[in-house]
């Protein structure tokens, strides 16, 4: 879908939206008013700013401003004091789908300016900055990977969450789905460990989205301690079997979370897995001969 059409699509929906969050506007939200057009009424302008770089988990990001407008009789300041605050309470971090059912998320980002009064109609106004961001479509609900610690993430992940929760690999989704739970590697290392081993380390972002803070704030906590107590998991194969004997293990070895951290964009775990792997054998030259003397004559 072309970046234009999401644009329409997102704006579309967010009229909808608003109309509904703040019925003091009686559906007056209203895009940027041409030349010499007088608003009227409270009412709300929604206008597209910049375009930002795509994220590589989050997908197609754009800043939104809303701005709502109040006469000073209407109650001034405080009014759009009051508004904002349901502006920002209704949107920030809420999982929107449009009419095609393309999922986006908006980002509270700030105020762009301060209270202004607009020239034409004497009303006074606030710009509210949103990020929009709408994942790339996979074609699938899930993303299925071949990276055998992943799998074994979400594998623990959805036992310990159960099947009402969605869990992710490496990118959000298009038509992704609440509650759900993203994994991606943020990073990796290895070190020697001994003459024969090395020491893998990967270092893993959770993310934990749902529609009511206070699930999330739990569900972070909960899987941030149960991860700490939790002193390996057992590495799932591709064909999905495990042999007693011949498991491999990947060690927890350090889990942060942090609960006021951008669910969607950021992430709010911080994981850290590791595993002792043999080092590869090297190759040296075979002796072929040994020539051997008791002594010496």
């Amino acid at each position: 879908m072309s970046t234009s059409k999401v644009s329409t699509l997102i704006k579309k929906t967010l009229k909808q939206k608003l109309a509904v969050l703040v019925p003091d506007w009686d559906g007056r939200v209203l895009d940027v008013p041409a030349s010499g057009e007088v608003l009227a009424g409270p009412c709300a302008v929604v206008a597209f700013a910049e375009e930002v770089p795509k994220s590589a988990w989050a997908g197609y990001r754009r800043i939104i401003k809303i701005s709502p407008y109040v006469r000073p009789e209407d109650g001034g300041a405080e009014q759009v004091e009051a508004w904002s605050a349901q502006l920002i309470e209704g949107l920030h971090q809420v999982r929107w789908i449009d009419e095609e059912g393309g999922a986006f998320t908006c980002i509270y980002l700030g105020s762009s300016d301060s209270d202004r009064v607009d020239a034409g109609s004497g009303m006074l106004t606030r710009s509210l900055r949103f990020g929009v961001y709408v994942p790339e479509d996979s074609g699938n609900t899930l993303v299925e990977t071949e990276d055998a610690w992943l799998a074994t993430l979400q594998r623990w992940t959805q036992h310990e969450l159960g099947s009402d929760w969605s869990v992710y690999g490496d990118v959000w989704p298009g038509g992704y789905d609440t509650p759900s739970v993203l994994w991606r590697l943020a990073g990796c290392s290895t070190s020697v460990a001994g003459t024969s081993a090395l020491e893998v380390r990967q270092q893993w972002i959770g993310h934990v989205l749902t529609d009511h803070p206070v699930l999330t704030r739990q569900t972070v906590t909960r899987l941030a301690r149960q991860l700490a107590v939790q002193s390996r998991l057992a590495i799932t194969e591709k064909d999905g079997e495990e042999h007693e004997g011949n498991t491999r293990y990947i060690t927890v070895d350090e889990v942060t979370a942090d609960l006021q951290a951008d669910a969607y964009l950021n992430g709010q775990i911080r994981l850290t897995l590791q595993q002792r792997i043999r080092r590869p054998g090297t190759n040296v030259p075979l002796i072929r001969e040994i020539h051997h003397s008791k002594g010496m004559e």
